[in-house]
């Protein structure tokens, strides 16, 4: 861990008491920050304020005083999801405090090779695949960290200068990330995501560029080739960009040709080999397969975890087969652009089940993949009659249940051998579940007490 001086003796405010803040207020009284910890809510577990006290952290809980912004805090370190309109951040931001996330901290103190993929979608299975490629192919510890679920700081803390991070970055880490330098920076593709938090997509866009800011000429940024925005964008970093393109784009990085993919002209491997299913993972492997070469990875390593490697939760994740039937979890789909791609992926009839919160948006985007791939829609959640629209609109049999956990019977009885039964909402859970990992847990459930069988893993 790097000894970082810039927080001995400061005072420090951590908002919010979720995985990074907790480990962010322990980390800097370790720096010898004088640190307070704010959360609106009061943690069930009273553990976690014990703890916090116990480590000469004030805690307060309960609100966030707009009063604490009269205090001589020198810096502030908020829950990425905190936004940054509510009173006592604005009141921050107009007295010029510097407001940073965990990933800046993160960042700071961990002394070796960072990797750090940003992107609207593939972020989680393309961090995996680095992780896994690196670890795979390189002497050194490799360890992943940040949005996957991981702390940045906690892992950070246990790695020395020769090690490897890979870190997923959201858009709402990256608005607290001044001086976060990776060596190489992956986006995997940007499209209209989180306008309620970021309010414009040129707002968004920038949030995402945040992850290339401070690199160099020395540096890399592996940019999807597949849109002429997405290479615009990338002309706006000052690293040497190089991109991916599953649609022969460009053959300056990793790329496709007639079901084959290259590396600078290099074959290495068939795409039909590659375990995962969708052109998303085509995508997805072709930016890890970039961010691996240029971390000095060979090709039978990359290989290796391509063939093998079969998905992250909720990520359109192989539940199991039963009875010539395939069940597939892909919770994560939490907009239309990842519905569109996991539909994408099977040629088989597809039983689909959607729906969830209602952002006012309609989902005429997917009445041309729901007449190609999908036989039979269930839909449920506060946007179910807009996703029921769209389906009437393809010519789909559509058929309505209360959430994801109902509608796996109906989608059994609708189904037949060699069909796919696949949950991908298009839609956030929070209307019905905490989250989407919760949702796609209770899918997991449901398919296992219809089947009588465990998910295979």
């Amino acid at each position: 861990m790097n000894n970082v001086k810039k927080y001995d003796g400061k005072n420090v405010l951590v908002m919010g008491f979720g995985l990074s803040g907790i480990n962010a207020a322990h980390l800097l009284v370790k720096l010898g920050a004088n640190v307070v910890a704010n959360d609106k809510k009061t943690p069930d577990d009273p553990s976690i304020v014990k703890d916090l006290e116990n480590d000469g952290i004030k805690v307060i809980t309960g609100d966030n005083p707009l009063s604490l912004a009269d205090e001589n805090f020198d810096y502030v370190v908020k829950n990425p999801g905190i936004p940054y309109d509510i009173p006592l951040v604005a009141a921050f931001v107009k007295k010029g405090t510097p407001i940073i996330t965990e990933a800046e901290l993160g960042y700071e103190i961990f002394p070796g090779h960072l990797v750090s993929v940003t992107g609207s979608n593939g972020k989680t299975t393309t961090t995996t695949l680095i992780q896994k490629m690196l670890d795979e192919g390189l002497p050194n510890t490799t360890k992943y960290a940040g949005n996957i679920g991981v702390s940045f700081t906690k892992t950070a803390e246990k790695l020395g200068a020769d090690d490897h991070l890979v870190t997923e970055i959201s858009s709402f880490q990256l608005l607290g990330t001044p001086e976060l330098h990776p060596h190489i920076a992956v986006i995997t593709n940007i499209f209209s995501n989180h306008l309620d938090y970021h309010k414009t997509r040129e707002n968004y866009i920038n949030a995402k560029l945040n992850i290339t800011r401070n690199q160099t000429k020395d540096d890399y940024l592996i940019m999807n080739w597949d849109r002429d925005e997405w290479q615009n964008i990338a002309r706006r970093s000052p690293a040497t960009v190089v991109p991916f393109s599953r649609l022969d784009k460009s053959e300056e990085g990793a790329y496709v040709k007639n079901g084959v993919i290259y590396w600078r002209g290099e074959k290495v491997m068939d795409t039909k080999d590659i375990r995962l299913i969708g052109p998303q993972n085509v995508e997805n492997a072709l930016a890890a397969i970039a961010a691996a070469k240029l971390s000095g990875v060979d090709n039978e390593a990359i290989v290796k975890v391509l063939t093998t490697f079969s998905g992250v939760r909720h990520r359109l994740q192989y539940v199991m087969e039963y009875q010539d039937r395939l069940f597939y979890n892909d919770s994560k789909s939490t907009d239309i652009e990842a519905t569109e791609v996991a539909l994408q992926g099977f040629e088989q009839p597809v039983v689909l089940l959607a729906g969830g919160l209602d952002r006012g948006y309609t989902f005429e985007r997917l009445v041309p993949y729901f007449k190609k791939h999908v036989k039979a829609l269930i839909v449920f959640g506060q946007c179910k009659d807009k996703m029921r629209d769209a389906g009437e609109q393809a010519g789909v049999p559509v058929y309505e249940s209360e959430n994801a956990v109902t509608a796996v019977p109906k989608a059994w009885e609708l189904s037949e051998p060699g069909d796919v039964i696949l949950l991908s909402p298009a839609n956030a859970s929070w209307d019905q579940f905490p989250s989407f990992e919760v949702r796609g847990d209770k899918f997991i459930e449901a398919v296992e007490k219809l089947t009588g069988q465990k998910e295979q893993k």
